[in-house]
């Protein structure tokens, strides 16, 4: 039997597959060229790590192969070997040894002039037109690639004379020559991006399994996976991997939603996976990190490509464009996350990262049972009392300050206004209500729009409740702040709703007067404000 593959080529022989059969032909028509053209194209092929560019260069020969045995001589290799060259010329040893080991006839390339002349029509290694794809060009130092690149440009311009019918350059960012000096290689229109799956595409797979295993996949936990990943190709059969191997209950029993919440559980506890530890590492780098966590409170930051920070981060796959209708009516791209699974990853990594896990003194007074908070029902639905709850958090806060201790003294502020960003708080109280409530409730981030605002859902037993975590802006944005929470409740089937105010205001009679209870279209939504400064 089969099984799924995250990591690598996929060998549909060996593994659950789709054929895309409409990608695999766009590629070969940007290769061979149409019948009025005399000759291909040059571009590149480029996604995030893990989405299949190795895959789909591998299907693009082997159909070039099967429709034109004669016509063209085809290539492919890799520069994975060279990971990790240092810059030592504008040609490097290590390059030529590559080229050498590579290429037909294994020549003796020393320079530029010499790999200009491989592909001579003259002196060449070839009788008849090369296409030529090249994996793995990231691996190579910027200057080397924009050096390589200015000779297929010339050759681009100059295509009588050599055999370069066709050539792909595959990789993740720096294909699209975006931190050179010398601008894109060839016309970036011809730039092709390898898509996500389908949801069709992630049904088949799962339906392959099902098949050829005989156990059954409940249809809500394929729907699932493909919400969560939004059909990132690794991650879609990561989870499959856990799902129905490692984690799998047994062939004759149904996977469910149950088998579903412990893989996403473990998927983000204590599972590896190189492509999340990659996205992970690049958003914790200082250059990228105040970005991403103004993402989980701003729901409206305008995207642009040509924004070094932004196409970092969607080239890499952590960011994406998402068109939206401001409340003028104008059109905009807005950054978004690439998908719940990696929002809430980094949600977690972050809030760990800037807070810390661990509180330095006691979340709650030694003898505080929370007797108010669990103990009460709303309407005579058991409920939970979070304004009491945050009233802890203020106390700790409290005791924080009686110590000496200011947790907000290194946290990132705004440029503007120098005001702490929205996120520290969402990361502190988070932490907090772990470490208070943790071992009785479960404490989960929820991102009901997917950018910009982000809700802390707590669920102990049949108790449920919601906070939601706003910065002060002024006495007519709380009114908006209610009405949208109690929308929220209210489409949950909630009939309260507890909004957490941060405020930089320390007057205890201010902190009154902001705290107020009111109901707003049948909803119970009650505003505890939080000083900090």
């Amino acid at each position: 039997m089969r099984h799924f593959c995250s990591y690598g080529p996929v060998d549909c022989k060996a593994y659950f597959c789709v054929q895309r059969q409409a990608l695999i032909a766009t590629g070969v028509q940007q290769l061979i060229g149409s019948p009025e053209e005399e000759t291909g194209h040059y571009f590149t092929i480029w996604a995030p790590r893990q989405t299949g560019k190795t895959w789909l260069m591998r299907q693009i020969k082997q159909k070039i192969l099967q429709q034109y045995p004669d016509e063209f001589t085809i290539l492919n290799f890799s520069l994975g070997a060279l990971r990790g060259m240092e810059e030592e010329t504008n040609f490097p040893l290590a390059f030529g040894r590559l080229l050498k080991t590579e290429l037909p006839s294994h020549p003796q390339v020393s320079n530029w002039d010499d790999f200009r002349q491989l592909f001579s029509k003259n002196e060449g290694l070839w009788d008849r037109p090369l296409i030529l794809l090249i994996d793995e060009v990231d691996t190579l130092p910027l200057a080397l690639i924009d050096y390589m690149v200015a000779q297929f440009r010339e050759m681009y311009l100059n295509r009588e004379n050599n055999w370069l019918h066709g050539l792909a350059l595959v990789g993740v960012r720096a294909v699209l020559s975006i931190e050179s000096q010398r601008g894109p290689p060839f016309n970036i229109q011809r730039s092709l991006k390898v898509p996500n799956l389908t949801p069709e595409e992630v049904k088949e797979l799962y339906r392959q399994y099902q098949e050829e295993s005989g156990q059954q996949i409940k249809p809500a936990v394929v729907d699932k996976i493909y919400q969560s990943t939004k059909g990132q190709p690794g991650l879609v059969s990561w989870f499959g991997e856990l799902l129905t191997e490692k984690y799998n209950p047994g062939l004759d029993k149904t996977l469910d939603e149950e088998n579903w919440e412990l893989v996403w559980h473990f998927a983000r506890t204590r599972e590896p996976n190189n492509t999340l530890l990659n996205l992970i590492a690049k958003a914790k780098d200082s250059a990228y990190q105040n970005f991403l966590t103004t993402l989980f409170t701003t729901s409206n930051v305008p995207f642009f490509f040509h924004q070094a920070l932004h196409n970092y981060l969607y080239l890499h796959g952590i960011i994406e464009p998402t068109l939206e209708t401001s409340s003028s009516g104008e059109k905009q791209d807005v950054c978004r996350f690439t998908s719940p699974f990696i929002q809430r990853c980094l949600y977690d990594a972050l809030s760990h990262e800037i807070i810390g896990t661990e509180t330095p003194i006691l979340a709650l007074a030694p003898l505080d049972e929370l007797t108010d908070v669990f103990g009460g029902n709303h309407k005579g639905l058991p409920l939970l009392n979070l304004p009491a709850l945050l009233t802890r958090y203020k106390d700790y806060l409290a005791r924080l300050k009686a110590q000496g201790i200011n947790p907000w003294s290194e946290q990132p502020r705004r440029k503007k206004d120098l005001k702490l960003t929205e996120a520290v708080g969402q990361f502190h109280l988070f932490n907090w209500l772990r470490d208070a409530v943790g071992k009785r409730c479960i404490v989960s981030p929820e991102f009901p729009t997917g950018n910009g605002k982000v809700d802390l859902h707590l669920q102990c037993g049949k108790q449920r409740g919601i906070i939601e975590v706003k910065s002060f802006v002024d006495s007519y944005q709380i009114k908006s702040d209610r009405e949208q929470a109690a929308d929220y409740a209210k489409n949950l089937g909630i009939s309260s709703v507890t909004i957490a105010l941060f405020i930089p205001v320390l007057e205890e009679t201010v902190l009154e007067k902001l705290s107020t209870i009111k109901v707003v279209n049948g909803v119970e939504v009650s505003v505890v404000a939080i000083g900090w400064v």
